[in-house]
């Protein structure tokens, strides 16, 4: 099997496109495609975009006769597979809206997964659904009882089919992209052709340069924003070869990741700190002998909070296989703005700035540079706003403040989202009549980028003080020994008398009682002698702390379930 070549040859065509569905139609001239691997790593399917693109056009004219109407929704389990692709773009060509529904969690369990995946539906309101066969049992228990034309897999579609295609509206609906669901259940952003394209434009061609002789690959999940878009989405665009690798398989093994890299010529590919931290971990001197990572141009930073440790470890490691660390290129951005919203400049690497943690924590104070002996904290610069697109950062009464002075940011633009899919309140709540989306992000501005200091809905303010819940979550992972990234989750509750306290719960791997007491301690006495603050450490079972669909930690479904009482006799819940 012959994987879809680079072409650096041909004529590249960079996103000016009406809809994806004339995207495709384009490519499909070109030699390149999609390429998915096994979680062995193993090429099992090379799709030039000329051979996905018949089969989706047949599909869509089964999908509509099966009932459906143009602006019905469908959930799709979204593996990185043939099936997903051919759906999803069957959709897109029969003016369907695709909602892509994660796939199960690798500790979630069944019942839970069937309970989301049927929120999802509801949420969605989708006329079908679909699935791999293995998972097809599950959305048929998810869809029971629901007003469903069809549940189940590609292979199960009647050929009765609809000839004529509808007409394809720039203006209609895309897709649904439910949010991470980081701070509540997620809801579908609901994205439209325009918007799409206008994100793909501004992520491929003012923001990396893509050109001709560019290749992606990937592990992220394409039910995640950076996934579909950042990854698939932005390469077909672009007409470039794409290499997927199941997110799985990079989980179990994440040199797979680099192997393609080095193995197909990669140039793009994108992934959170976390990612990068992984593989810095298992990097070992074998793998390294047979890697050649210098076609790597784009080494992409998103998806969570930046932390350069983990990223200067990660080019020290691959430094002799080639990694430039000038690749790093930052960004920010959300399901709500499609996806990017700043991207750093090709070739600048990771730059960060180094503030005063004292003065930051000060309410209404600057992100001042540091002092001699001063606490620190250093935050990475996302970069600059896409071309046809406007950031602010506010006060409470909705000024614009200047450089270095922390606020609320809003942005604006051609990618931003219609609304949350059925939620006229939340929209409401979101983005205002004239246009402007309220991230819920805080961050200040430097040197015309934008530096992203954390959640609002997280920030926790003791005495006076905002204190950032990562920055405790990471002295922790970082300073106790057999602590990982993703180990600690910090919230803030209120007790019986209404003060805030702040909680820390920790995945402690063993069971007796004196080795899970002894870690509270040395938790809680490191965060007393770092950060100042008296903080209750609950300790939790393995795999026990809740994730969102793109692996970040969900703190307020921790926090949720710590005021459930679901983590005794670890811990008493307090009240909120």
């Amino acid at each position: 099997m012959t994987p879809t070549p680079t072409a650096p040859d041909r004529i590249v065509r960079k996103g000016d496109f009406p809809t994806i569905a004339d995207a495709l139609a384009f490519a499909a001239t070109q030699a390149t495609g999609v390429n998915i691997h096994s979680l062995r790593g193993e090429l099992v399917e090379v799709l030039p975009y000329a051979v996905l693109a018949p089969p989706a056009r047949d599909l869509a004219g089964r999908l509509l006769g099966l009932g459906l109407q143009p602006g019905d929704r469908v959930a799709i389990a979204a593996e990185s597979d043939g099936d997903f692709l051919r759906v999803f773009f069957a959709c897109q060509f029969a003016g369907l809206v695709p909602a892509p529904v994660p796939l199960p969690a690798p500790f979630g369990g069944k019942d839970t997964y069937i309970a989301h995946v049927r929120r999802m539906i509801l949420s969605s309101q989708a006329r079908a659904a679909f699935a791999p066969t293995a998972l097809a049992g599950w959305f048929a228990e998810a869809a029971e009882g629901l007003d469903l034309l069809f549940s189940g897999s590609v292979a199960d579609v009647p050929e009765d089919l609809i000839d004529i295609l509808p007409d394809r509206d720039p203006e209609g609906l895309c897709y649904l992209q439910f949010s991470s669901g980081s701070t509540r259940f997620p809801m579908g952003v609901a994205v439209t052709q325009s918007a799409l394209m206008a994100n793909i434009v501004a992520i491929g061609e003012h923001g990396l340069g893509v050109c001709a002789a560019d290749r992606t690959v990937t592990w992220l999940p394409l039910y995640h924003d950076m996934g579909l878009v950042g990854m698939l989405l932005t390469s077909l665009g672009f007409q470039c070869s794409i290499d997927l690798l199941p997110t799985g398989a990079f989980v179990r093994r994440p040199g797979l990741w680099l192997d393609l890299i080095s193995k197909r010529g990669g140039s793009i590919t994108y992934a959170p700190t976390f990612g990068y931290d992984l593989a810095a971990r298992r990097a070992g001197a074998a793998s390294l002998a047979d890697l050649d990572l210098s076609t790597w141009r784009v080494a992409g930073l998103g998806g969570d909070m930046i932390r350069a440790e983990p990223l200067r470890a990660f080019a020290a490691a691959y430094e002799s296989a080639g990694f430039d660390p000038a690749a790093y290129t930052a960004s920010y951005g959300m399901a709500e703005a499609t996806l990017a919203l700043t991207l750093t400049p090709v070739g600048q690497g990771l730059r960060t700035d180094i503030v005063d943690v004292d003065d930051l924590e000060r309410l209404g104070r600057a992100a001042a540079p540091t002092r001699p002996e001063a606490r620190t904290r250093e935050f990475a610069l996302c970069g600059e706003v896409l071309k046809g697109h406007r950031l602010e950062v506010r006060n409470p009464e909705g000024g614009v403040l200047g450089d270095r002075r922390v606020g609320r940011i809003f942005a604006s633009g051609p990618s931003l989202m219609k609304n949350y899919f059925g939620e006229p309140d939340e929209t409401a709540k979101a983005l205002s009549p004239d246009g402007w989306l309220d991230t819920g992000d805080l961050g200040y501005t430097l040197d015309g980028q934008i530096v992203i200091t954390g959640r609002a809905k997280d920030l926790i303010i003791v005495n006076g003080r905002n204190v950032w819940p990562q920055d405790l979550e990471w002295t922790a992972e970082q300073e106790v020994a057999g602590l990982r990234a993703g180990d600690v989750a910090v919230f803030s509750v209120n007790d019986d008398a209404g003060e805030e306290k702040v909680v820390a719960l920790v995945q402690c791997r063993t069971s007796d009682v004196d080795a899970r007491a002894a870690l509270a301690a040395e938790v809680s006495n490191l965060l007393r002698a770092r950060h100042g603050l008296e903080v209750k450490v609950a300790p939790t079972p393995p795999h026990s702390l809740p994730q969102t669909s793109s692996g970040k930690l969900s703190r307020s479904k921790a926090k949720a379930l710590y005021v459930s009482g679901a983590f005794k006799p670890a811990a008493a819940p307090l009240t909120v």
